[in-house]
């Protein structure tokens, strides 16, 4: 089976599905609650262009992939395998099977954000956008993640 097929098959398989797992349910509200364009614009400036080497990833894929990453406390070789593996996380990023970045990659981007102290900027945009509504990431004992009202 060629890739094409392959994710052809897997959209209409997805088509077909009879209800959201909690995983796409949460990505779902996430892609609505995060200001998406807001954390773009702090990454732009430092965001490698086209046209030198390999043409780099699109920033919003790779945000998306670090959130995720986030979002279900992933190692660099775990989400990777999570992209491979997991339809509504590729979904969420915008990526297509036959084209998903590993692991270096993910780990280049982590460090793009380290190396200009966008990594707490992006954390605390994203916790403001909840606390705006009310809501709060709560980490699990599990590798997951879920929204809670947040008392004030």
């Amino acid at each position: 089976m060629t890739e094409a097929t392959q994710a052809t098959f897997a959209e209409l398989e997805h088509r077909a599905k009879k209800r959201k797992t909690r995983r796409e349910k949460f990505l779902e509200r996430m892609d609505g609650l995060v200001p998406w364009k807001e954390l773009e614009e702090m990454i732009r400036p430092h965001y490698p262009k086209a046209g030198r080497g390999r043409r780099p990833y699109p920033l919003s894929a790779m945000l998306r992939v670090h959130c995720a990453q986030l979002f279900y406390n992933m190692s660099d070789p775990g989400m990777e395998d999570m992209l491979h593996e997991v339809e509504s996380v590729r979904r969420f990023a915008g990526l297509k099977s036959s084209a998903l970045p590993d692991e270096t990659t993910i780990l280049n981007f982590r460090h793009l954000l380290e190396r200009h102290g966008l990594g707490e900027a992006l954390r605390s945009a994203i916790n403001g956008s909840l606390a705006s509504r009310g809501l709060a990431l709560r980490e699990g004992t599990e590798v997951n993640a879920s929204l809670v009202r947040h008392r004030r």
